[in-house]
């Protein structure tokens, strides 16, 4: 499974990115075209490359016509050389992003297609998509982008034989939670891993808290710039819980020094360091990598993230990454750009695409899975994933990928303080209220 990419230096900013499309010339060649006039499609490397690959050959070889043709890139070079290309008149047709705050820039810069007419001239294609997926591409009710891999939320993984020994079961509610640190850390067991020295862990804890105390509005007050929006009280309460379980000693020690992308943090849960890790759903992947007795064994468990008495937020609402989409260039010329578009409605999400996104361990946000996901490896965990995010009354992409880009690192800067003490609750979102007012 693909594990959680940063992206918060993925787009420049409407102004800059306007600036570059002003100083660039065309580039020489049909927009969109790749060298045999198939429309070009720019993809990360890894990730679900076999599963786009394996997608192209069985849809070029039906709809020659329509052909499509694959470039795949490294996740940081593929940043700049997007904005490049964009910005010199000569990028792809289809290019893959993850909505939110990077994919609105371009938006605005005019230089991404609309496919609401595409998507109302064919409601079938729409629909069978999780609609809080589509949220995440969707601006002003116009829709930019389509989903084209597997749904990421953030769940709560636990170690049964840690939680079997101290006689526990897994949190349904914030108190819960609390009194579970208490008994965890009363028997010398460290209640939660995380890596904080990375930073956007951290932020898994205020996105799950601020909507299930004041739910998805809060975070859409914050997401449109409304003035204030980050002094609202669920925020401050969000804020106070966070400090409320770092004090508790939730944590295990020393985590402000543990990285999450090199598996240390997870590594602490199947080895026996600490009970529980609140990460994305890619973490399962690299637990059966670091330890596959330990998950073949069924010793790992997942649940929901708990409940808060007397919330405004639904409990299955679920916060994480949506998924990758693929978005059309609005400088495509017309034959790329109906080729894209086909590729998109009748090319991705297909049996056979569905198929190898299973196999991967990827769970595409598509209706009526229940059947072939019996029949998939590890099929009690997919099934899970399947159903939270199908089930959600709202899934909300990751605060920095949904913020600018900027807005998004200054978050992760100011929430690593509140974790360290270095902010109290009220100072942390006054310190996110002047930002968002620049």
């Amino acid at each position: 499974m693909t594990r959680r990419t940063p992206l918060t230096t993925l787009a420049v900013t409407t102004a800059a990115l306007a600036l570059t499309l002003s100083a660039c010339g065309s580039g020489g060649r049909t927009p969109g075209a790749g060298p045999d006039g198939a429309a070009l499609v720019w993809a990360l490397t890894q990730g679900s490359e076999a599963t786009f690959r394996a997608s192209a050959t069985e849809w070029n070889k039906a709809r020659p016509d329509s052909a499509v043709t694959y470039q795949f890139f490294q996740n940081d070079p593929y940043k700049q050389k997007l904005r490049t290309a964009v910005g010199a008149g000569n990028g792809p047709v289809l290019f893959e992003n993850w909505g939110g705050g990077a994919l609105k820039d371009y938006v605005d810069a005019g230089k991404v297609a609309d496919l609401t007419p595409d998507l109302e001239k064919n409601p079938g294609w729409r629909d069978r998509v999780f609609p809080t997926v589509l949220k995440s591409t969707t601006f002003d009710g116009k829709t930019y982008g389509m989903p084209v891999n597997g749904v990421q939320p953030v769940v709560l993984y636990y170690n049964k034989q840690l939680l079997d020994r101290a006689g526990a079961r897994p949190p349904k509610t914030w108190d819960d939670l609390l009194a579970l640190v208490r008994t965890l850390r009363a028997q010398g067991i460290a209640p939660l891993a995380m890596g904080g020295a990375s930073k956007w862990p951290d932020l898994m804890w205020l996105e799950y808290l601020v909507d299930r105390v004041g739910g998805p509005q809060v975070f859409a007050d914050i997401a449109a710039g409304k003035k204030g929006a980050w002094t609202h009280p669920a925020v401050i309460e969000a804020a106070r819980m966070i400090r409320q379980l770092v004090d508790a000693g939730g944590f295990a020690k020393g985590f402000t020094s543990v990285s999450a992308d090199t598996g240390q943090a997870e590594a602490q849960l199947y080895t026996g360091k600490a009970a529980m890790i609140l990460q994305g759903s890619w973490a399962f992947g690299t637990m059966n990598t670091g330890s596959p007795k330990f998950v073949s064994e069924g010793h790992l468990g997942w649940a929901d993230f708990p409940a808060v008495t007397g919330g405004k937020g639904d409990p299955t609402n679920v916060v994480g990454n949506t998924a990758n989409f693929f978005s059309v260039s609005a400088q495509a010329g017309p034959q790329q750009k109906n080729s894209a578009v086909a590729y998109l409605k009748d090319g991705v999400y297909n049996d056979t695409y569905v198929d190898s996104l299973l196999t991967n361990g990827d769970v595409p946000p598509v209706k009526d899975l229940d059947a072939k996901l019996k029949t998939v490896d590890h099929a009690d965990w997919l099934t899970y994933v399947y159903r939270l995010t199908r089930d959600a009354k709202n899934f909300q992409l990751s605060w920095d990928q949904a913020l600018t880009p900027e807005l998004g690192q200054e978050l992760l800067t100011r929430l690593d303080q509140l974790f360290l003490g270095q902010l109290d609750p009220q100072a942390f979102c006054a310190a996110m209220d002047k930002a968002a007012a620049k």
